[in-house]
């Protein structure tokens, strides 16, 4: 195992000395204010975009049903994300708008914590995106749930980071 790469190298923090899987210890880090704000879209046709913002999609209310379900997956990531960290969220809020042919959604998750919220937003986003897909795929099969990224991060010893600046 000696052509293991160092595990003090960036993009290898979640590896020991011997290339095992571990849980980065966030123990000496101090608490701050830590926000991250992630994005999915989710394509569909015109018509199943037009009974989601009509409200006419067979399910129910399928924008508030993928933001509770955004929220809920968010406050759950370290349950589903191998080597999470348990976070105590102070804020989430997960948005979605209808496009001509599309839903975006937008989550925005804050906590002081000692390591930062971009899985949960990320998390969130993906949920949500999941979420409209199945309450509406029996109108529309061929969606795509795509583009979830990271947008914004701040706080922590790494600072603000914004996509494309």
């Amino acid at each position: 195992m000696a052509d293991l790469p160092d595990p003090a190298t960036p993009g290898f923090t979640h590896l020991d000395g011997e290339g095992r899987a571990r849980m980065v210890d966030v123990g000496d880090k101090d608490v701050s204010r830590r926000r991250a704000v992630a994005r999915a879209r989710v394509e569909m046709s015109a018509e199943t975009a037009t009974a989601l913002a009509e409200g006419t999609v067979g399910k129910g209310d399928v924008l508030a049903v993928a933001r509770v379900a955004g929220i809920q997956a968010a406050k759950r990531t370290s349950e589903l994300i191998p080597l999470c960290h348990p976070l105590m969220l102070s804020a989430l809020s997960v948005d979605l708008e209808v496009g001509e042919a599309h839903v975006a959604i937008e989550a925005t998750a804050e906590t002081v914590e000692r390591t930062g919220v971009e899985m949960e937003a990320l998390t969130a986003c993906a949920v949500a995106a999941l979420t409209v897909y199945d309450m509406c795929k029996s109108l529309d099969r061929a969606m795509v749930v795509g583009e979830v990224a990271l947008w914004e991060k701040d706080g922590g010893r790494s600072g603000s980071w914004r996509r494309g600046g």
